[in-house]
């Protein structure tokens, strides 16, 4: 299991790359960045997609026509269109949601950036994103990007996850704490 995930990563890794050089290249490392992220949140939000991309009943034709599809629908860059048919065309798009993190994890390195994963209850305003990744800067002390997500459960506050850091803010689990210390006391 731990090879196969390590397969999975080095596979991805080397994808990552050659699609960071090319846009490299090509001056599109933000463009592409911006459509791995809009691909990204397609995937979390569709099981049906993820679905797809693992599927090994479809044919090699039917998932590069499928992603060929969504990435034409979704207006994502011909860079990136033609990025995911070569994956598709290659039987790799099992591991499409590795290469996104490892091609962001390579762009942020490479502006000295590293990444906090915020998860909030409802979406941040534009103010509110602004003031938490000013915030996030100061307590990290390098310039740090902020991949937001929305996790409703939460009920309210945030997760951050900052490198192996991790701090736990929300509604969730504070709730949590509190029925367990609740349980002790009865």
């Amino acid at each position: 299991m731990a090879s196969e995930a390590t397969g999975v990563a080095s596979l991805a890794e080397r994808y990552a790359a050659a699609l960071f050089e090319l846009a490299d290249e090509r001056h599109a490392l933000d463009a592409v960045a911006n459509d791995l992220r809009e691909l990204r949140t397609m995937l979390q939000e569709s099981p049906d997609l993820m679905r797809l991309l693992r599927s090994p009943v479809l044919s090699r034709e039917d998932q590069a026509k499928a992603i060929a599809a969504l990435g034409e629908r979704a207006g994502l860059s011909a860079l990136t269109r033609d990025f995911l048919g070569v994956v598709a065309g290659n039987r790799r798009l099992f591991a499409i949601p590795a290469m996104i993190e490892a091609y962001l994890n390579q762009l942020a390195a490479r502006r000295g950036e590293v990444t906090a994963e915020v998860t909030t209850a409802q979406p941040l305003n534009d103010t509110q994103r602004n003031t938490l990744g000013e915030q996030l800067r100061r307590a990290v002390g390098r310039r740090v990007t902020v991949d937001l997500r929305v996790d409703p459960s939460l009920l309210g506050g945030m997760i951050v996850k900052v490198g192996s850091r991790m701090v736990d803010g929300s509604l969730k689990s504070r709730l949590q704490r509190l029925q367990v210390a609740m349980k002790r006391v009865g």
